[in-house]
């Protein structure tokens, strides 16, 4: 399964590492250079709930971020996932 937020859409981003060599200057060397950067995905931070809807009278299994748990916290979970489009 993808590793999408419902609510929010948030997904997996690609960045970089930065390999970095020599002593810094501080120690006593001629300072740090980086020499490549190396391509690392970024995942969300994704959680599977099930959230119970009081006005549906129901239970309702969603793949989340913490950010969403969050917001639905907030604001409702009733409100939230209608406004997402997943009600």
């Amino acid at each position: 399964m993808a590793k999408v937020c419902s609510i929010r859409g948030s997904k997996v981003r690609v960045g970089r590492k930065i390999h970095r060599s020599g002593l810094a200057k501080k120690k006593g060397g001629i300072g740090r250079h980086v020499t490549k950067t190396v391509k690392r995905t970024v995942s969300p931070n994704l959680q599977t709930k099930r959230i119970f809807v009081p006005e549906l009278d129901r239970y309702i299994r969603v793949k989340l971020t913490a950010k969403a748990i969050k917001t639905i916290n907030k604001n409702g979970a009733y409100a939230t996932l209608k406004k997402a489009g997943l009600i």
